[in-house]
C-alpha cells in the first residue's frame, strides 16, 4: 500500500516554490491557482521551508477539502506541531460536509518552532518530577506540551528562553531557570542534548543523585548554577570541555571527590563556587584561570598547602577546611579574604594587610603565632580584621591605628600580653568593634575606652 502511494505521489507531486506567496494568492483575489487546485486530487507541500502557523494551516486544509483535494503532504515544512490536532479537526469538518480526504501526511519529524530533541529534554525533566510535588505557582506547572516552548505568547513554559534562528531553522532552548521551584527529582542525562543551552539555573531545589556526565556536552553554556540541592558523587567527567563557562556554582550539595587539575582549562571562568560539600584532597593550581575573580571552596575537606592563585582573584573563601602551611605566597590583590578555621601557621604577613583593595580579612581559628602590622602611610580600604583564636603573642599591634577605614577588630583568644596602647582609646571614636578578650593583657584601660557610650 505504501509503495502504491509512493508511485502515485511520484507522478502527481505538485511543487510549490513559495508556499507563503501561494497562500496569499489563495486567500486573496481569485486567480488561476484556484482552477488548478480544483482539478487536483493530490497536493503536496514537500521539501519546502515555508512557515505555516496553526490558523493558516487549518484554513488552508479546509479550503483544499472544499476543492476536492484528497491527499495533503506537509512533509519537511515548518508546520507547527499542533497541525496534528488541526488535521483531526479538518477530517471531522470534511466528514460533516461529506468530503473525503484520502491521506494527510503530517511529518513525524516534527516541524515545530522548537527542535524536537530539545522538547524531549523538557519532557524528560517534567516527567522526572512527582506531579504531586509540583506547586501551582511553580514555573514547571506552566510547561504545557500542547503548546510550543518557544512561542512567545501566553504564560507557557516559564523559565525557558529560546534562541531566535537567523534562517528558517528550528528554535533551540537557550535558558532554563527553575530556581526555587521546589523540584524533587534526578537530573535527566538527556540534558546534554540541549547543545545551544547557555544558562542552566536549578538553584534551591531538591535535585538528587549524580550530576550526569552528559552535562559536559553543553559546550556553549556560560552559567551552570546547581547550588542548594542534594546532588551527590563527583564533578562530571569532561568538565574541562565547557570552555565558555563563566559562572559555576555547585555549593551546598553533597558532592565529593577531588578538583581535577584539568579545571585550569576553563579559561573563561569568573566565579567558581563549590562551598558546603565534601570535596577533599589537595587544591590544584588555579593560576591558569586568569579571569577568575571569585573562588569559594569553604566548608569542605581540603588539605595541604595553599596553591597559586591568579592575579585577577578578588574574593578568596577557603574557611572550614584543613589547609596548612603559611600564607607568604598568597598575594595581595584580594578584596575579601577568608582563611578561617584551618591549620595555617607562621606569620600573618604585612602584604596581606596593606593590599590597596582589601576590605575584609578573616584568618581566625588557625595556628598563626605572629602578626606584622606596618605603618600605613597611604589610603587603606581595610574595614574588618578578624584574627581571633590563634596563637598570636607579643604586644598588641600599635600601627592598626593608621588604617583609617578600619571599623572592626577581633584579636581575642590569643596570647597577647602587656598594656593596651593608649592610642587605642582615642581611636575608638572611629572603631566600631574591638574584641581583646582572653589574652594576657594587664594595666589600666586607656583614656577614652571607658568613656565610650554604650552601643545597644
Amino acid at each position: 500500500m505504501v509503495s502504491k502511494w509512493r508511485n502515485v505521489l511520484q507522478r502527481i507531486r505538485v511543487l510549490l516554490k513559495d508556499l507563503s506567496s501561494s497562500i496569499s494568492h489563495i486567500f486573496g483575489k481569485p486567480n488561476s491557482s484556484l482552477d488548478k487546485l480544483a482539478e487536483t486530487s493530490f497536493l503536496l507541500f514537500s521539501c519546502e521551508k515555508s512557515a505555516m502557523n496553526i490558523t493558516t494551516t487549518q484554513s488552508l486544509i479546509i479550503l483544499l477539502v472544499q476543492l476536492g483535494v484528497r491527499l495533503l503532504d506537509l512533509l519537511y515544512n515548518n508546520v507547527h506541531s499542533q497541525v496534528i490536532l488541526v488535521s483531526s479537526f479538518v477530517i471531522h469538518h470534511a466528514v460533516c460536509r461529506k468530503k473525503a480526504i484520502s491521506l494527510i501526511l503530517v511529518p513525524c519529524l516534527a516541524v515545530s518552532l522548537t527542535l524536537q530533541s530539545d522538547i524531549q529534554v523538557l519532557r524528560n525533566i517534567r516527567e522526572a518530577v512527582d506531579p504531586n510535588t509540583v506547586s501551582s505557582t511553580s514555573f514547571l506547572s506552566t510547561w504545557n506540551f500542547d503548546t510550543d516552548p518557544c512561542e512567545s505568547s501566553g504564560p507557557h513554559f516559564l523559565g525557558v528562553l529560546c534562541t531566535t534562528p537567523e534562517d528558517n531553522s528550528s528554535s533551540r532552548i537557550a535558558v532554563i531557570n527553575l530556581e526555587g521551584d521546589g523540584l524533587d527529582c534526578f537530573l535527566t542525562p538527556t540534558i546534554g542534548n540541549l547543545t545551544e543551552l547557555t544558562t542552566l539555573n536549578l538553584r534551591n531545589n531538591n535535585f538528587r543523585g549524580p550530576i550526569p556526565n552528559t552535562i559536559a556536552k553543553l559546550r556553549k553554556i556560560t552559567k551552570l548554577l546547581l547550588s542548594q540541592n542534594f546532588f551527590s558523587g563527583g564533578l562530571p567527567e569532561g568538565l574541562s570541555e565547557m570552555k565558555r563557562l563563566k559562572h559555576f556554582d555547585l555549593s551546598q550539595n553533597r558532592l565529593s571527590g577531588t578538583i581535577p587539575p584539568k579545571i585550569s582549562a576553563l579559561r573563561s571562568l569568573l566565579h567558581l563556587q563549590l562551598s558546603g560539600n565534601q570535596f577533599s584532597g589537595k587544591l590544584p593550581d588555579f593560576s591558569g584561570l586568569w579571569q577568575l575573580t571569585t573562588l569559594d571552596l569553604s566548608s569542605n575537606l581540603f588539605y595541604g598547602t595553599l596553591p597559586q592563585f591568579p592575579t585577577s582573584l578578588r574574593t578568596l573563601l577557603l574557611s572550614h577546611n584543613m589547609i596548612s602551611g603559611n600564607v607568604s605566597s598568597i598575594g595581595r590583590l584580594f578584596k575579601t579574604l577568608d582563611l578561617s578555621d584551618n591549620r595555617l601557621s607562621g606569620k600573618i604577613e604585612p602584604d596581606i594587610l596593606t593590599s590597596p583593595k582589601v576590605s575584609s580579612i578573616n584568618v581566625s581559628a588557625n595556628l598563626f603565632s605572629d602578626i606584622e602590622v606596618v605603618f600605613m602611610n597611604q589610603p587603606s580600604q581595610l574595614q574588618l580584621l578578624d584574627a581571633h583564636g590563634n596563637h598570636l603573642r607579643g604586644h598588641l599591634p600599635l600601627h592598626l591605628i593608621t588604617y583609617q577605614n578600619l571599623r572592626a577588630i577581633y584579636l581575642g583568644h590569643n596570647l597577647f600580653s602587656g598594656w593596651i596602647p593608649k592610642e587605642y582609646g582615642a581611636k575608638l571614636y572611629s572603631w566600631k568593634t574591638l574584641f581583646l578578650e582572653y589574652n594576657f593583657l594587664q594595666g589600666t584601660l586607656p583614656t577614652g575606652i571607658h568613656e565610650q557610650p554604650r552601643k545597644d
